[in-house]
C-alpha cells in the first residue's frame, strides 16, 4: 500500500544530526520510505491513502540497543536495602544480586518468562520504541539460556517492534562452575554459542569483561568462536575498572562497547578507528548514584557512534575524550532487574543531557542513528531516508528538542512501524 504522510516538520536524523525538513511529506511505500522531502517539491504521486499529521514533528522510531528485558522475578527488595544501607556486596553474600535473577529465571517456564517481558516491552513499544535489542544471559547454562533466546524470539514475532537477539551467556559465572571460569567460558565456546546459533537464536554475542566477571583473554575466546560462527560481537566493557575491554572490542570489530565510565582515550581513538560505537547507560548511573562520566569529547574526536542505555556505573564516562574523538554515541535502557529497571527510553534522553551533558541532539542521534550502527542496522534503520524501513513517530512537540527536555508524558500522536500505524498507543495501560 503507497501512503502519503504530510503537514509534518521532520526531524530525519540523517548523517546522524537533527537534518531538519520544514513543511514536509513522506511517501511510504509497503514498509519502505519511497520519498521524503518538502511538501512544496512533491510531485503527489498516486496513494491509497493520505494521513494529515496536523503539524507534528517526525523522527525515526526509537531505538533501544541494549535491554535485558527478559528475566524472572523482582528485585525491589534489594533496592530498598541499599537505601538503607545495606551494600550490594552483602546483598550479594545473602544470595541476592544476579545469582537471585539467574535462580528466579531459571525456574521459570517460558509462558512465565513471556508474559512479563511482553508487559515491560510494550511500555517501551508506548515510548516510542520501534526496534529493540534483548540479551539473554540470566539463564547460564544451555537450557535456560535457550529458554530466553526463544522469549526474545517470540516477542519479535508477536509484538509490533523489531527484535534483536544477543547471547550474553558470559555475564557471570553460574554457581555450578564456582571458581572455574576457564572452564565455563569453554562451555559457552565449545557447546552453547554453537548449538544456539544453529537453531537461529542469535543475532549477537556479548560479554561482560570486568574484574568481578571475565578477563580479556576469556572474553577473547568468546568473540573467536563468534566469529567462527559468523556472528557480530558487542562487549559491556570499563564499567568498574579499566581492563582494556574497550581496545580487546575495537580488535575485533565490536558493533559496540557498552558502559565505559573507566575507558582512556587511547581506547576512545581504538573504537574510532574500528567503527565501534559507544553505548552508554544513564539510567544505571542514576540508579546507582554515581559520579564518574564518560570521555565525550574523546569519543566525538574520533567519530566513535554514540548509544544510550540503563545499567549501574561508578564513575562517568569520559565524554571529552568519546567527543574529541568522534566516537559514536547511543544510548539504551538497559533495562534490567537489578541496576536500572527502567521502561522508558525517552527518559534516558534527559538523564543523557543532564548527567553526561550530552546535547539533546546527540541524545537523539544516540537512540535513532548511532543506535542503528550499534546493531548492525544503519542500512535500514536509524535515519528517514529513501530506501529505509518506515519506521517513524509523529510527536505531539514544538521541537525536536522536547524529546529530551520533558521528563515523561505522552508526547507521541502516532507510531508507525513498516509503514502502518501502530495501536499500542490505545493499547498499553499505564499503571
Amino acid at each position: 500500500m503507497k501512503m502519503l504522510w504530510k503537514n509534518c516538520h521532520i526531524a530525519s536524523m540523517a548523517h546522524g544530526n537533527y537534518s531538519i525538513i520544514e513543511d514536509a511529506a513522506i511517501v511510504t511505500s509497503g514498509a519502505l520510505i519511497e520519498w521524503i522531502g518538502p511538501l512544496a517539491e512533491l510531485v503527489e504521486p498516486e496513494h491509497d491513502n493520505c494521513i494529515d499529521l496536523g503539524g507534528a514533528w517526525v523522527t525515526p522510531g526509537l531505538i533501544d540497543c541494549h535491554t535485558h528485558t527478559v528475566f524472572g522475578g523482582n528485585r525491589s527488595g534489594e533496592f530498598e536495602q541499599r537505601l538503607q544501607g545495606v551494600s550490594y556486596a552483602e546483598i550479594a553474600a545473602a544470595g541476592g544480586g544476579i545469582a537471585s535473577t539467574v535462580r528466579a529465571t531459571r525456574a521459570a517456564s517460558e509462558d512465565e518468562l513471556y508474559a512479563s517481558a511482553e508487559r515491560r516491552l510494550r511500555h517501551l513499544l508506548k515510548d516510542g520504541v520501534t526496534t529493540v535489542e534483548m540479551k539473554s544471559g540470566y539463564g547460564l547454562d544451555l537450557e535456560n539460556e535457550r529458554k530466553i533466546l526463544r522469549v526474545i524470539r517470540r516477542l519479535g514475532n508477536t509484538q509490533p517492534v523489531t527484535v534483536r537477539a544477543t547471547c550474553l551467556a558470559a555475564h557471570a559465572l553460574p554457581p555450578e562452575y564456582a571458581d572455574r571460569a576457564d572452564d565455563y567460558i569453554q562451555h559457552i565456546c565449545n557447546e552453547m554459542l554453537p548449538a544456539l546459533a544453529a537453531e537461529g537464536l542469535v543475532d549477537a554475542v556479548d560479554a561482560f569483561c570486568e574484574y568481578l566477571a571475565f578477563s580479556p583473554a576469556q572474553v577473547e575466546q568468546v568473540f573467536i568462536t563468534a566469529g567462527q560462527l559468523a556472528l557480530p560481537v558487542k562487549l559491556h566493557a570499563e564499567q568498574l575498572s579499566s581492563l582494556g575491554g574497550s581496545s580487546l572490542a575495537a580488535r575485533y570489530k565490536a558493533l559496540s562497547a557498552d558502559h565505559l565510565e573507566f575507558m582512556t582515550e587511547d581506547d576512545a581513538i581504538a573504537m574510532a578507528a574500528a567503527g565501534t560505537v559507544a553505548v552508554l547507560l544513564p539510567g544505571a548511573f542514576y540508579f546507582l548514584r554515581e559520579t564518574q562520566l564518560p570521555p565525550m569529547d574523546a569519543l566525538r574526536k574520533h567519530g566513535v557512534p554514540i548509544a544510550i542505555a540503563t545499567v549501574r556505573e561508578t564513575q562517568l564516562p569520559p565524554m571529552d575524550a568519546l567527543r574529541k574523538h568522534g566516537v559514536p554515541i547511543a544510548i539504551a535502557t538497559d533495562l534490567n532487574p537489578g541496576t536500572s529497571p527502567g521502561l522508558s527510553l525517552r527518559l534516558m534522553l534527559n538523564m543523557a543531557c543532564t548527567l553526561f551533558r550530552m546535547t539533546p541532539e546527540e541524545a537523539l542521534a544516540g537512540v535513532t542513528f548511532n543506535a542503528a550502527k550499534a546493531l548492525g542496522m544503519s542500512a535500514t534503520h536509524g535515519s528517514l531516508e529513501v530506501g529505509k524501513v518506515a519506521d517513524f513517530v509523529a510527536w505531539n512537540i514544538e521541537r525536536p528538542a522536547d524529546l529530551a527536555y520533558w521528563l515523561g508524558g505522552d508526547l507521541d500522536k502516532r507510531i508507525v512501524r513498516h509503514g502502518v500505524e501502530s495501536s499500542i498507543c490505545r493499547s498499553v495501560p499505564c499503571g
